[in-house]
């Protein structure tokens, strides 16, 4: 079981994730195109009053570090959260000063101050999000006291109340707000999956190289075979030649002995191979259930297998891995959380089989309970337990779920204190795996 002292923190998690420049690059060079186009557009086509000079050497700064940023860098460059912050700062900065000298929060191009924050959030740790959105806010603050008008026809001005300029501020402020929450809880759910299902892999691959052990140690047996026997062969001629030899009688005695030692170990192996192949691969409901549930029979806890259905006519299915690793994570939650007992009922019949896995400890808290499943849940109603029910529940529950199997978390009758999980899968999808 992975504990959760093995798993990151969430900001750790995101540090991780960290920028590319060349995915920051592109789209500054979005921002300093769009930018040229739109004060094109509004001094030379609509001819309106505009600050070019200054407007053009903001959108030359930004395009010159852009610029500078590509030759310095490679592509595949990845920015260190203080550079991420560094270079989203002064995007947000370049973009303020323009809005303040054509208009600013009365400018219709003022809501995209959001957009370096929104970016930093998806991306960067949140104490440096939380950085920028506070210099975010600053910002716009500033540009409800621009003295510049918005660029207008001649001979016009806007003069935009100041109530309305506190309700354009509400209005940035409260989308730059809600925008960056939802990426950031999005990226951080994100990363989670990605990490939590990573590690699934890895728990899968090594419960599938552990269930191939048998047939390495076959291998290995076959392939050592041949040359021991050659060794062997030499060795019992070098016995008779120097059986009258003293100085070589005892050693190569000796050398004849151990290489029968080692084909008797090699023959064993074989024969272990040979015979436990069928229950290697192949075995019934009842066998596997066994065998998952004698590892946690050892913890003080009374653990009870109640077979509902008769073994005549019971599913045999191929080894699988990820279920029996599923199964077993399961129970030694149960396990972890009772009080004494543990109960395990297996139930089958021509159309589903159904496992069900109930503790009689406190069961799970209301808040836990609609979030069973996902990654990092790792409460339940249990002080003197560490850990549990976090990454673990998670790669149990999704490696079931790939085997086909659908599962229910749920609490016990109020009657009876405790937790009841219900694994089952369609008949079909285990008869199926003893044929693949």
């Amino acid at each position: 079981m992975i504990e959760k002292t093995e798993i990151q923190t969430q900001e750790d998690r995101l540090s991780s994730r960290r920028l590319r420049l060349q995915t920051l690059v592109r789209l500054r060079w979005l921002a300093v195109i769009g930018q040229a186009v739109t004060v094109f557009i509004v001094a030379f086509l609509l001819k309106f009053p505009l600050p070019l000079v200054a407007s053009c050497s903001l959108i030359a700064a930004l395009a010159w570090v852009n610029f500078y940023l590509m030759i310095r860098y490679p592509p595949t460059h990845r920015l260190e959260p203080p550079a991420a912050f560094a270079l989203l700062g002064f995007d947000l900065l370049q973009l303020c000063a323009l809005l303040f000298i054509t208009g600013g929060l009365a400018n219709p191009f003022a809501a995209l101050v959001c957009v370096p924050v929104i970016i930093s959030f998806a991306s960067q740790p949140i104490r440096y999000s939380m950085a920028l959105i506070g210099f975010a806010m600053v910002c716009i603050t500033v540009l409800a006291f621009s003295p510049f008008p918005l660029p207008w026809f001649d001979g016009m001005e806007i003069n935009v109340h100041n109530v309305m300029q506190f309700g354009v501020w509400c209005s940035i402020a409260s989308t730059m707000a809600f925008a960056a929450f939802y990426a950031y809880r999005v990226s951080m759910e994100a990363s989670q999956l990605a990490d939590a299902l990573a590690a699934t892999e890895l728990v899968l691959q090594r419960e599938k190289h552990l269930s191939q052990l048998d047939g390495l140690a076959a291998a290995a047996a076959h392939e050592l075979g041949t040359p021991l026997a050659t060794i062997s062969v030499v060795a019992k001629e070098m016995e008779r030649e120097l059986k009258n030899d003293d100085r070589f009688r005892e050693d190569v005695q000796l050398l004849r002995s151990q290489s029968e030692r080692c084909r008797d170990i090699l023959r064993r192996l074989t024969t272990l191979s040979a015979e436990g192949e069928a229950h290697l691969r192949r075995l019934p409901l009842s066998s596997m259930m066994e065998e998952i549930v004698a590892p946690h029979r050892e913890f003080g806890i009374k653990l009870e297998l109640i077979e509902k259905s008769p073994r005549r006519g019971e599913p045999v299915t191929d080894r699988n891995a990820g279920i029996m690793y599923g199964l077993g994570n399961l129970i030694e939650n149960a396990v972890d959380y009772a009080r004494e007992k543990v109960t395990v009922t297996i139930e089958h019949d021509h159309e589903k089989v159904l496992i069900v896995i109930e503790d009689d400890g406190n069961g799970y808290a209301p808040e836990i309970l609609t979030r069973i499943g996902e990654p990092y849940v790792t409460k339940r109603q249990r002080e003197d337990t560490a850990g549990g029910l976090g990454l673990g529940l998670f790669i149990a529950k999704t490696l079931l779920e790939r085997s086909g199997a659908s599962l229910i978390f749920e609490n016990r009758d109020p009657d009876n204190a405790g937790a009841r999980i219900r694994i089952e899968w369609p008949r079909i999808l285990i008869d199926a795996n003893s044929t693949k």
